[in-house]
């Protein structure tokens, strides 16, 4: 992303130049030669850089105190110039709240030095230590830019799906490899007028235009989905999926890590703000959501209505398929009893043809028959349940035989209610979001 500088100064002359001075191809320099369009232009491009002369009055440190009182979430840097080289001036406008006084006529090189080195630190301030990218503050701002820009933009949502329970199997230390190694990928697809940026330990936000976005999108879902499977062991790999470590997880079945990635462009809607831009960007990546491969999204306006990205509906329906009478009353008057909406059957075959199910807990059936597990990979095939999270439980202990079935937890009978409960408020969430 470009930096943004902002000179506050009636002389013309010295504006231009200073501009001609500073302004290069990862530089933007703006120019206000009063107080009133200078505030408009620090609230709609959030300035990193503020130069602001004497020839604006007599009272710079007043300036300088006012500007820092309405920019203090934003916190750029503040640059006083003035004719002036009095020690008091100097003093009492830095207390003022300015980083920098600088003493008219400068030298121009070192005067495009001093204000590099203000940037330069600024920027480092701003850094992600772990992938090296700006972080969620520094996105933010680079977003906002966007609402007030004349150019064609899309802006991209990258997420890695499953990344916190990688981290829990791998360890830490693993897991910022793997973050580092897409943001190497990431920014290799992306050009110098584009914007790369981190919005948390595993999403990423990039900004290019919208010919590219789409075919960035597409390299990147292959590209992550190829390079991802050389940080898993080959038992993993030879298994298909990951078993969750530690007593609370012990029997989560847990996919491998993938990438959703969500679009949107400058075409697709006029944003009021940045929270409404990147709550459109997570709907859009949450619709791109797979469960087991990285795939993405980008909404068309041409495609699509007014407002047409909205969050989907709430479900917390539950099925129930259990062939002990007294333990399907049971489940269901607990699970009513917790607000969810519940279905109970004894067998797969009596199954009502209605909305899918966020939940299905089955049980596996006895030690001799073990009919559960068939049940479990017709519910896997299956259009309507496919995407359903599933528990099963069972008085046989076979961990690994079980979550080879398709089933996202093993829970060995007897279990703990409370637990069950948990792991069901657990994957509704999950399910949801």
């Amino acid at each position: 992303m470009q930096t943004v500088t902002l000179i506050i100064d009636k002389r013309r002359e010295i504006s231009v130049k200073y501009r001609k001075l500073l302004q290069d191809d990862y530089s933007i320099v703006l120019i206000s030669k009063n107080l009133i369009s200078a505030m408009k232009l620090i609230q709609d491009k959030e300035p990193d850089l503020i130069i602001i002369s004497d020839s604006m009055g007599s009272d710079l440190d007043a300036y300088c105190k006012e500007i820092r009182a309405l920019t203090y979430n934003m916190r750029p840097i503040i640059v006083a110039t003035s004719k002036s080289s009095d020690i008091s001036d100097k003093l009492k406008t830095l207390e003022s709240g300015a980083d920098d006084f600088i003493s008219e006529p400068i030298n121009s090189k070192e005067f495009v030095m001093r204000i590099k080195a203000h940037l330069r630190r600024e920027f480092e301030s701003n850094l992600d230590d772990k992938k090296m990218l700006p972080n969620r503050n520094y996105s933010m701002r680079a977003i906002k830019r966007l609402l007030t820009s004349d150019k064609d933009w899309a802006a991209m949502l990258i997420t890695i799906d499953n990344f916190q329970i990688y981290r829990e199997v791998y360890t830490k230390l693993a897991s910022d490899k793997l973050a580092q190694t897409y943001s190497a990928i990431i920014a290799s697809t992306l050009s110098k007028e584009d914007y790369l940026g981190s919005i948390s330990e595993n999403e990423f936000l990039a900004v290019t235009d919208e010919i590219k976005a789409e075919k960035i999108a597409n390299f990147l879902t292959f590209a992550f989905d190829t390079v991802s499977e050389k940080f898993y062991s080959a038992s993993d790999l030879n298994r298909g999926f990951v078993m969750s470590q530690g007593d609370s997880l012990a029997g989560k079945r847990s996919e491998f890590v993938h990438s959703s990635i969500g679009i949107v462009t400058a075409k697709t809607r006029d944003y009021s703000d940045t929270q409404e831009l990147l709550t459109d960007l997570v709907n859009i990546k949450n619709l791109a959501k797979l469960p087991t491969k990285s795939n993405y999204l980008m909404e068309r306006a041409k495609l699509t209505a007014e407002d047409s990205v909205t969050s989907p509906k709430f479900n917390n329906r539950i099925l129930v398929i259990e062939k002990d009478d007294s333990m399907r009353l049971l489940l269901s008057t607990i699970l009513e009893i917790q607000g969810y909406q519940t279905q109970t059957v004894e067998e797969f075959k009596q199954i009502r043809a209605e909305e899918t199910p966020a939940v299905i807990i089955l049980d596996a059936g006895d030690n001799e028959t073990r009919s559960g597990l068939d049940v479990c990979k017709i519910i896997k095939e299956s259009h309507l349940l496919q995407k359903s999270k599933l528990i099963v439980t069972s008085v046989f202990h076979d961990k690994e035989t079980v979550l080879k079935t398709g089933a996202d937890l093993y829970l060995p009978k007897p279990y703990d209610m409370t637990g069950l409960v948990k792991w069901v408020d657990a994957f509704i969430k999950e399910f949801n979001f």
